[in-house]
């Protein structure tokens, strides 16, 4: 299954014929994607589930739509086994960037995490979940792929938001704190708690 969010609406593309979900069901083959997207882009759909014969066809297809854009970052903990969190665009979310030419996706993550929040001593510890997401810029509609690795730091630095990513805050949060965040954050980020 493949969860791909639209301004914070998914798209879910499966094999499973009986799956459990609010949103309507149709079949992958009488969708136009592109069509799709552009009624979610103007919130003419909140959601819809597509029924997959073959799941990496229809996966590999799908993607043949967009333009793709790779990306890695961290959910990342603290000795205090707090989570850190970046605040941009009215948003609670987790660093992330785009991958560099010549660039690992590991490289990538922790150099993104690095930058964005000025933390350092990060130790990748397994991956997480795959997210997708689809926005348009320049007009392009990308695909977002970001790959995600829960980390950890004993950095107890001073935490430096990066601005010209429009950053403002970057902030280690309890379990309390981080589920407050969570309902000022996106879809994805929350799937990967």
């Amino acid at each position: 299954m493949y969860k791909v969010f639209v301004n914070d609406c998914p798209i879910i593309l499966t094999d499973i014929k009986n799956v459990s979900t609010n949103f309507k069901i149709r079949n992958i083959e009488s969708i136009d994607i592109l069509e799709l997207v552009a009624a979610i882009f103007k919130d003419e759909v909140d959601g819809i589930c597509l029924y997959c014969n073959n799941l990496d066809v229809s996966w590999k297809n799908f993607k043949a739509k967009f333009k793709i854009q790779k990306a890695a970052g961290g959910k990342v903990f603290n000795s205090q086994n707090e989570v850190l969190f970046i605040y941009r665009f009215n948003k609670w979310d987790l660093p992330k960037g785009k991958l560099e030419k010549g660039e690992s996706i590991q490289e990538c993550a922790v150099r993104e995490v690095e930058e964005e929040c000025g933390v350092r001593d990060l130790e990748i510890q397994k991956p997480l979940e795959t997210t997708y997401h689809i926005f348009e810029r320049k007009n392009k509609i990308i695909l977002k792929i970001t790959y995600w690795y829960l980390m950890t730091t004993t950095y107890n630095g001073e935490l430096t938001p990066q601005l010209e990513e429009d950053i403002q805050q970057v902030v280690f949060k309890n379990k309390i704190e981080a589920k407050k965040a969570l309902k000022k954050s996106y879809e994805n980020i929350k799937l990967l708690f």
